[in-house]
Order: C-alpha cells, then structure tokens, then sequence
C-alpha cells in the first residue's frame, strides 16, 4: 500500500479516507514512515490528510511518532492552518507518555498562541496544555506564559483548554 497513491485515487469522501488510512496504519507501524514523507512532499490537501491520520493514529499509538517527532514539529508552523492544528494535536496526544519529547514543540505552538485561526490557536492550547500537565520540569517556565496567553485570548473555548490545565496542575 502506498498512502499518495490512495490519497489521489480515493473516490469516496474524505473522512471515509482518513478512517480507511488510520486503520491501515494503526495494523501496521512501517505505513508511518509514509505519512510523515507525505507531510513532507505532498501537497498542502495531501499533507492535511496525512497529518489527520497521524493525529487519529497518535491517539491510541504515540509511540508511532516518536522517530518522527522533529518532522512534526517541524510543521507546526506550516502555512497551511490545517496542518498547523493536526501536528499540534499529534504533539498533544504523544505528551501523556513522552512528555520531554513533546516539550521541545513549546517554541513554535506558542508562535501558535498568536494565530488568526481559532482552530489554530485551540490546536496549540491543547498542547501546550499537555505538556504543562504531564512535564512538571517546564511548570516553572510554561505557567506564566499561558496565564499571559489567556489574559490576550478572546475565544472562550480555547481559554478554558488552558483553565482546565491550570486547574488540573493546581490540584
């Protein structure tokens, strides 16, 4: 199975694809290596797909992203809004369980923090919201930052990712 080549010869709907992708790739961990040269070479519709199925797979798989985490990273700030939120939330679902390599996204979600895009900005609050939770090393430097963040916010579902946060490391 090549991923480009479903990807381009698909007829049905998109969703339909994401959900025949996810769960080729979650029986077999080797089809990872082709979503991330997909989010590499594809086009910007192509990388969207890719990085959907990622975040769907990440869910129950983190550790498919682990050798990849620098490329996902890499495209968090992608001029692309959808795959902009799709990496930020394949960062948020690796976190639970590798919170020091999702720690190193911090610099580019924040960039996030400031996109026009809702979906963009609610992307990069979970995330960051994650890594807050789970990495008690970066409290100290992170806790400020989404305080200051949420004071500039006017969207009230991404503010209450980052209160629930908050509210769950204050615990």
């Amino acid at each position: 199975m090549r991923i480009e080549d479903e990807i381009r010869n698909w007829k049905g709907k998109p969703k339909e694809l994401v959900s025949f992708l996810t769960k080729n790739v979650k029986d077999d961990k080797k089809l990872f290596a082709q979503l991330v040269e997909c989010l590499k070479t594809g086009s910007d519709v192509e990388k969207g797909i890719c990085g959907d199925v990622m975040k769907y797979v990440s869910r129950d798989n983190p550790e498919y992203v682990i050798p990849y985490v620098d490329t996902v990273i890499d495209y968090l700030n992608y001029r692309a809004s959808k795959v902009k939120w799709v990496t930020a939330e394949v960062i948020g679902n690796i976190t639970q369980r590798f919170p020091e390599e999702a720690s190193k996204a911090v610099p580019k979600l924040l960039i996030n923090t400031k996109d026009n895009g809702t979906v963009t900005r609610w992307s990069a609050a979970f995330a960051l919201s994650e890594i807050v939770k789970y990495n008690s090393r970066i409290h100290k430097e992170l806790v400020p930052q989404i305080t200051e963040i949420i004071k500039k916010e006017n969207n009230n579902g991404v503010k209450n990712v980052y209160l629930k946060a908050l509210k769950s490391i204050n615990k």
